[in-house]
């Protein structure tokens, strides 16, 4: 399946949306948003980032992020991270951060890119230390429930 990016255009917003296909998936992806997600919620939350950036494989979109904080020549962090279900465990997720890897060092010039992970989140959590990611931090915090989760912070400080 060849990949490509691009920048998210407004077309993309309600594809976008279908992606997470529970609450908790919508926690992982953008845990402020209520299921399920809607566009307005996504589009309020691209107008606030930077760098929205969509993967598509033969001309579908199986792929999205962004970053909620861009600190030129500092720290960019990695948000709204989510794959198609139909094209899951096919390398999405690894593309997608490679890219937004890639952009936070040439349109940012960031010295260090984060990513948080819900504890919950198996994919992630195995993911991003493959991909060079390296746990810095844990927090506290809520899931829609009410139950405690560990968001574990994580960061590849880039050459």
């Amino acid at each position: 399946m060849p990949l490509s990016h691009r920048p998210v255009q407004p077309a993309d917003i309600a594809t976008l949306c279908s992606f997470p296909q529970s609450a908790d998936e919508l926690f992982y992806m953008f845990p402020k948003a209520t299921y399920p997600l809607t566009s307005a919620q996504l589009s309020e939350a691209i107008a606030q980032r930077s760098g929205s950036t969509v993967i598509e494989a033969d001309g579908a979109i199986v792929g999205f992020a962004n970053f909620y904080k861009a600190e030129y020549d500092g720290v960019c962090a990695l948000g709204n991270v989510v794959v198609a279900p139909t094209a899951r465990g096919q390398g999405v997720a690894r593309y997608l951060v490679q890219c937004m890897i890639a952009l936070a060092r040439e349109d940012f010039a960031a010295r260090e890119i984060w990513v948080s992970c819900f504890n919950h989140n198996t994919a992630g959590l195995l993911l991003y230390p493959q991909l060079g990611f390296v746990p810095f931090g844990i927090e506290e915090r809520r899931a829609p429930d009410g139950s405690r989760v560990a968001l574990v912070q994580m960061k590849q400080v880039l050459g």
